[in-house]
């Protein structure tokens, strides 16, 4: 596996070696000093370039990169659809297991499709496109204390599709009950614990993309907790942790509510709750739901 200072020279040597590239930057992981380096880490790059077609009407330049067990470019992709801004990815695999994230961005396009980000190096500029950038930190990235508002919709989200999920559970249809409960509140209890972990840590850490550092700021028990709201496959089974979810997120969000001085939707709780447990013994060849 190259080292991060050959991948570095490699990134840096195509640039300076091509006219064409005016400046780079690095984002990411790479870029955060709080994050514990690993070898998973991407190289999360930048080119600023100018005459974008010359590059993407022939890939093949990205081979000087190395040999790469896959590449992704999503703005040539139909499913899912290309945002089609004018920018261009490409996602690198190495065969040594090293992984480049590159997007390249038009010089003429340069203060449109550069987002403001704290996780921002600039590792070269060759005209001095690019304003000096203070020292990249996570800040964009750490938990935000919660509006009253948001606290009340995060609540209202979490028991509407609780609901919809005991809907898919009853007609037994795996993957609309799925979806409901892994694509959307499972995103809705990371966030109500990552407030909680923000009132911790006064709002000072990051939990990381989807959540992904929370057992370090969690107590073991409720780690353990976290962990039982995944399932399997088997029906009886999501009905379990769904029950262990709304338990969890019942405890958090009280407590943030509580800390926050926020109304808890007390009677939103009691009344789904009470139709999730008659719908779970509802029989399946019922005609009315009551």
């Amino acid at each position: 596996m190259r080292t991060e200072t050959e991948m570095f020279d490699l990134i840096l040597n195509t640039a300076k070696n091509d006219e064409r590239i005016r400046a780079v930057l690095l984002n990411g992981s790479r870029a955060n000093p709080n994050v514990k380096k690993d070898i998973f880490q991407d190289y999360d790059i930048v080119y600023i370039v100018r005459d974008i077609a010359s590059f993407t009407t022939d890939h093949s330049w990205v081979d000087h990169f190395g040999a790469r067990i896959m590449m992704q470019m999503p703005e040539d992709k139909e499913l899912p659809p290309a945002e089609k801004n004018g920018h261009f990815v490409y996602l690198m695999w190495f065969k040594d297991g090293n992984r480049i994230d590159l997007t390249l961005i038009p010089f003429e396009k340069m203060d449109e499709l550069m987002k403001e980000d704290s996780l921002t190096q600039l590792l070269l500029d060759k005209d001095s496109l690019i304003s000096k950038l203070p020292a990249s930190s996570d800040k964009d990235y750490l938990i935000k204390r919660p509006s009253e508002k948001e606290f009340q919709d995060l609540c209202n989200e979490f028991w509407w599709i609780c609901m919809n999920i005991s809907k898919g559970l009853w007609r037994e249809e795996l993957t609309y009950a799925m979806f409901m409960y892994e694509q959307i509140n499972r995103n809705v209890l990371i966030q109500m614990i990552e407030w909680d972990v923000g009132i911790k840590t006064n709002f000072t850490k990051s939990a990381g993309k989807f959540g992904k550092y929370l057992q370090e700021f969690l107590e073991e028990d409720e780690w353990n907790a976290f962990v039982a709201t995944y399932s399997d496959g088997k029906f009886e089974n999501i009905w379990n942790a769904l029950f262990n979810m709304i338990d969890l997120f019942r405890k958090i969000a009280l407590r943030v509510a509580r800390h926050f001085e926020l109304e808890y939707p007390f009677e939103d709780d009691k009344n789904v709750t009470d139709f999730l447990i008659h719908i779970k013994y509802l029989p399946n060849d019922a005609k009315e739901i009551y």
